[in-house]
């Protein structure tokens, strides 16, 4: 007689040493401090970019006098508030990038390094 294992009582595939050692670096203080410093920068600018866009859209729902007072000739404060949201997201984009090579490439090299090499470099 058989007997018919449902998908939920499949056994798990074998790990191989690379998977092993991925889910190990989960759990290095490295990987840790290189998620925090991702996160202590996103967020900030995902919640303060998010705030100045809402800004924008509000403005442009309820306060459409502000927004249309002329700046200089045919350009108004809308106009300008336009523009600006171009530019804080390719500054926050260049911000990121310069953020990235100084206090997160380093590290993920080093961890990319070790997690593909098998070892431990310290």
């Amino acid at each position: 007689m058989t007997t018919t294992r449902s998908l939920s009582e499949a056994p798990d595939p074998p790990r191989s040493d690379l998977d092993n050692r991925s889910v190990a670096m989960h759990h290095d203080p490295r990987f840790v401090e290189l998620r925090a410093r991702l996160v202590r920068f996103v967020v900030p600018m995902s919640i303060g970019f998010f705030a100045w866009y809402l800004l924008y859209v509000l403005m442009s729902a309820y306060a459409r006098p502000v927004l249309a007072t002329t700046v200089v000739g045919n350009l108004n404060v809308a106009l300008v508030f336009g523009v600006l949201q171009f530019v804080t997201t390719f500054g926050i984009a260049i911000w990121y990038s310069r953020y990235a090579n100084r206090r997160l490439d380093p590290l993920a090299d080093e961890l990319r390094e070790e997690l593909h090499n098998g070892g431990s470099q310290r």
